[in-house]
């Protein structure tokens, strides 16, 4: 996947309090909306589920994001790699090319 792609569906902890005051639509902002109606169909849990939600959102948002993060770490790593392989390659050329 595009680094950048995958940067983008970074979720924000303040934008998931913002859809949990309004409408209560923060599990939809997290991407999982089977809980989302569940969510709406009990009214937040008769507002108990809607209470413990507002302390723990900062933990389902790293949840959500700790996947992506760790594709983007891959990606990180591959590039890096191949830069230092193209660098190696570039210096055991010049290295070749003084030798002849």
């Amino acid at each position: 996947m595009n680094k950048s792609y995958l940067q983008s569906k970074i979720k924000s902890t303040g934008t998931a309090y913002l859809f949990w005051f309004i409408l209560g639509a923060h599990y939809a902002y997290l991407g999982k909306w089977g809980l989302q109606i569940l969510y709406w169909i009990t009214l937040g849990g008769l507002g108990i589920w809607a209470l413990i939600d507002l302390f723990i959102m900062s933990g389902k948002v790293n949840r959500v994001n700790a996947p992506i993060f760790e594709e983007i770490e891959e990606i990180e790593k591959k590039e890096k790699d191949e830069d230092h392989a193209r660098q190696m390659a570039m210096m055991a050329a010049a290295t070749g090319n003084k030798g002849n």
